[in-house]
């Protein structure tokens, strides 16, 4: 059986937001690059392609927080297909501070939030 991940070792953060030393290793989790962010501002260490929604399914949620749980299943089934991408993401957490950079305004009802929970075994 394989170590948990602990859950001071995957953050969130809006790529808005400034960086800082704390957040270790910044990882893009979005399907579309943020706009007005130019890529030494968003100081990521890289952009994982392989984790967003699909752009069905990020179109469909819209960021609409009646859709959160139907997209919470959905999503959850999306990264089942791609189970190499996410345990890649969850080594990486195990070894230290992985900080799941993403652009959504609502900070409660976004991919990065599901993705978290995920690597955290929830």
């Amino acid at each position: 059986m394989t170590p948990p991940v602990p859950a001071g070792h995957v953050l969130l953060k809006r790529v808005y937001r400034p960086a800082s030393p704390e957040d270790g290793v910044r990882v893009l989790v979005d399907r579309l690059w943020p706009r007005g962010v130019s890529k030494v501002r968003a100081a990521l260490s890289f952009w994982n392609k392989d984790v967003p929604p699909s752009t069905g399914l990020r179109q469909w949620f819209g960021h609409d927080p009646a859709r959160w749980e139907e997209f919470c299943d959905r999503y959850r089934a999306e990264l089942k297909t791609n189970p190499e991408a996410v345990e890649a993401l969850r080594a990486l957490a195990r070894q230290g501070r992985v900080t799941l950079v993403f652009g959504a305004r609502d900070e409660a009802h976004n991919e990065a939030v599901v993705l978290r929970e995920i690597l955290l075994g929830r």
